[in-house]
């Protein structure tokens, strides 16, 4: 069957539960599928990253990465866009550029940062660990499990009017200098006076921060790209207690700024150009939507807009429809200190081996596992909306692990009363003391992994598909609601990009298999 036709040329790839569903894998397919479609060799004109920062791990094309966006893979798309709705730290951006192009990616005449997109740096980073020591220490309460890399406390800085744009290297060096040091100092005593910081802990943060970089750069240290001293913080770090070595601090950002210089751009300009030409947007997301800062339940949210109508604000575009593209897995990961209704038993064969897969991409931090959660999804497409749906890593599921038992979908909730709930409530207290509601479904043991085609797969793993759509559209629709079905558009039985399958039945055939 060929794939449904987008409905616009501005394409949103989106997460529909709580992040790390493999919407980075998804954007090499769509431009080979735009590319067959279209007959052009350029169809894609930009790829842009909308929201978050260098907080959100994408892979593509067996590339790990966090703030450039995964049109990196493919050297037809003209631009690499980093939207206005963005907080770069400059020299993130620099750890990531300079290994990829050293294996032959060409970056630097592609990359364009909005000129109104949000300078982060160390300051933040050093506030978002003491937010978090305050939240343990000082409130009691349990650790947020942030990254670490300092998206929270910038867009606190938008919020606050304080916010740095990348626009300001361009003429302004000493204002923006003067800015960078006032930050700095600002940070430094709401982490000595708000969050009750010792000064023992705020010196060991910039330890803390040296380590988590040398790991996450430990390819491009080994392969002599950059020196290990690069990602020491601890020269930053002052003599005395609390004291910051605010002129090395400000130089070096200013430094890395002005590499950059000649990527920033007005955006908005390039979008209007680029449908002028008849070519696509796509609009890269970082997070999900049960993540976005509004839908989502705080403190476990990210502090940016997660889901479609973000990507208008990022590139400055008006409201004009949009084809959405909602990711998920053929099981639920979360990571953080998140309530997980469906969690797996952790002593369960399945729940071991998916453990053994599942790492943060930004982190390393070990996911939750869980079965599908029919409900988040469904929320998601009553009250976000998308026309595609996609499932990845249903290979997983595989029962080569002496499982043995059913696989399960969670297609509502009850309360302690044994009430059924529908949705997902917004009262999170409430929330907590629902018990999810599972059908279960017969599990399969063959490899999948070398299917290409729908009708080769398992009557099983054909049955868990098409299950999992019928129960999203089930929730989504309950009450009679009348919304637009949508269409299952690829279905992952794999990481490497061939290991898709993209001949789906409709979603009238699949829910009749349901």
């Amino acid at each position: 069957m060929a794939l449904t036709p987008f409905s616009s040329r501005l394409i949103a790839d989106t997460g529909i539960s709580l992040g790390d569903e493999g919407k980075g894998r998804v954007i090499p397919d769509l431009i080979l599928e735009l590319q067959q479609a279209t007959g052009q060799e350029d169809p894609v004109g930009i790829v842009l990253k909308v929201n978050g920062g260098a907080n959100s791990g994408h892979t593509a094309g067996g590339l790990k990465l966090n703030l450039l966006p995964a049109g990196v893979v493919s050297k037809s798309v003209r631009y690499l866009a980093i939207g206005s709705g963005v907080v770069a730290d400059p020299r993130k951006a620099k750890w990531e550029i300079e290994p990829l192009e050293k294996r032959g990616y060409d970056l630097r005449k592609r990359l364009v940062i909005d000129e109104r997109a949000m300078v982060s740096d160390l300051s933040h980073r050093l506030l978002d660990l003491a937010w978090e020591h305050y939240r343990v220490n000082v409130l009691g309460e349990t650790p947020r499990g942030s990254t670490g890399r300092g998206i929270s406390p910038a867009y606190m800085d938008e919020v606050g009017q304080f916010q740095i744009h990348y626009a300001e290297i361009i003429g302004n060096e000493d204002g923006l200098a003067r800015k960078l040091a006032q930050r700095l100092e600002r940070a430094v005593d709401t982490i000595r006076h708000v969050c009750k910081v010792d000064a023992a802990t705020f010196a060991s943060f910039f330890d803390t921060l040296s380590q988590a970089e040398a790991r996450a750069n430990a390819a491009a240290i080994e392969d002599g790209t950059f020196p290990a001293e690069e990602f020491d913080f601890t020269k930053f770090r002052g003599k005395g207690d609390f004291e910051v070595r605010s002129d090395l601090l400000v130089q070096t950002y200013v430094d890395a700024l002005g590499e950059l210089k000649p990527n920033i751009v007005d955006i908005r300009e390039l979008a209007q150009e680029t449908l002028g030409r008849d070519r696509y947007i796509v609009g890269e997301f970082g997070q999900s939507f049960w993540l976005d800062k509004r839908a989502g339940f705080p403190p476990n949210v990210t502090a940016s807009h997660t889901f479609t109508s973000e990507m208008f604000q990022s590139c400055g575009l008006p409201v004009q429809p949009v084809h959405t593209i909602g990711c998920c897995k053929a099981y639920d990961t979360k990571v953080g200190t998140h309530v997980f209704l469906t969690q797996m038993d952790d002593e369960l064969p399945l729940t071991k081996k998916l453990k053994k897969l599942e790492f943060g991409t930004s982190t390393g931090r070990q996911r939750m596992v869980g079965w599908f959660d029919a409900v988040e999804k469904g929320d998601a497409l009553r009250y976000g909306g998308f026309q595609d749906l996609v499932i990845n890593k249903l290979d997983a599921l595989t029962d080569d692990c002496g499982h043995g038992g059913p696989l399960l979908v969670c297609t509502g909730y009850a309360s302690a009363n044994g009430q059924s709930v529908a949705g997902v409530p917004r009262n999170d207290a409430f929330r907590h003391t629902l018990k999810p509601v599972y059908v279960e479904l017969p599990s399969w043991t063959e490899d999948i992994t070398g299917v290409r085609s729908f009708k080769e797969l398992p009557q099983a793993a054909q049955k868990y598909i098409a299950f999992c759509l019928k129960s999203v559209i089930e929730v989504a629709t309950r009450g009679g609601r009348d919304l637009p079905l949508p269409n299952l558009r690829y279905v992952g039985v794999g990481p490497d990009p061939e290991q898709l399958i993209k001949d789906l039945p409709s979603t009238e055939e699949l829910l009749a298999i349901a």
